[in-house]
């Protein structure tokens, strides 16, 4: 599927990226801090790609049968251009935002967006660290937006128009945007998202809005160095293995594994591919909310001693 309006957003974003990112370069090098490595940088271009051309070679499927199906048959039209340009980026955002959410709560897609996560650094060109198998599924989640009466295209055009604001919030060089913080996902949200400290571990899933975060309960503000440890970004085990095929199938080799277990159960079986990431049946692994409860035990013991 074509769209010219698709093609001007790529010539003026790509401008915007390289500008932006050879500034961060700059001053990532002026400062001395290492935000950059060459290794990581080629790790984030090679998914960035492989991500593109499955996108590319998926798109005439999903967006000129799967989504057209649903608008042919829509509850209804909105007539008020300013409307519906307005309801559009506010619902995509809205599905995205539970998309995201699946992504961290649920194994089996957590397989394929643990990639965008495995950086260990935290810079412009981890946005294109594409999770690489997403837009196999990621239409799902737009059928609805299609039914209720927005265009398949339109669709596709607000999402790659919404990634650009995501990709730029992959810095450490911002720190605040002042009142935009209370509205829009910012760094600081993002730096939140990406670290492995438990507290934050599965925060601030939003792409353009912050306010669904803060309705449904996985908002967490970055906190100062003196209120709380310094962000890691990552896993919270790394990969010590990074060759290409690993680092795009890590996680389905793991699920597989695990599911070939003799001893256990359907039940369990079904735990360790729709469960949240790190359960386990045994105990020998921890969810994000276990971490999350044992750092709160911890600091409250902590505290009881002081």
């Amino acid at each position: 599927m074509e769209d010219i309006r698709q093609t001007l957003l790529i010539l003026i974003s790509t401008p915007l990226y390289l500008c932006v990112i050879g500034l961060e370069v700059l001053l990532s090098n002026l400062r001395h801090d290492h935000a950059y490595t060459w290794k990581n940088t080629w790790q984030n271009v090679y998914l960035m790609l492989l991500n593109a051309g499955l996108d590319l070679a998926f798109r005439g499927v999903y967006i000129g049968l799967i989504l057209q199906f649903f608008y042919t048959h829509r509850a209804g039209t909105i007539a008020t251009p300013w409307l519906y340009w307005l309801l559009l980026v506010v619902a995509e955002d809205f599905m995205y935002y539970w998309l995201h959410r699946v992504d961290h709560h649920c194994r089996l897609f957590w397989a394929t967006h643990v990639t965008h996560h495995s950086s260990e650094q935290f810079n412009l060109t981890v946005g294109f660290r594409s999770s690489v198998m997403e837009p196999l599924y990621r239409f799902v989640y737009f059928i609805p937006i299609a039914w209720l009466g927005f265009k398949p295209l339109d669709i596709a055009l607000v999402y790659s128009a919404t990634q650009i604001w995501g990709i730029l919030v992959h810095t450490e060089k911002i720190r605040r945007l002042g009142w935009l913080e209370y509205i829009l996902v910012t760094p600081s949200h993002h730096r939140v998202h990406h670290a492995s400290n438990p507290t934050y571990l599965d925060k601030n899933m939003g792409m353009l809005l912050i306010i669904w975060d803060k309705l449904f309960g996985t908002f967490q503000e970055e906190l100062p160095a003196a209120a709380y440890e310094p962000v890691r970004y990552g896993l919270t085990s790394n990969l010590k293995e990074q060759g290409p095929v690993h680092l795009v199938f890590h996680e389905w080799k793991a699920v597989w594994t695990d599911l070939r277990r003799p001893d256990l159960s359907w039940r369990e079986k079904a735990g360790y591919l729709f469960g949240p990431p790190g359960w386990s049946h045994d105990g020998s692994r921890h969810t994000s909310d276990q971490l999350r409860g044992a750092e709160k035990v911890k600091t409250h013991s902590v505290k009881s001693k002081v």
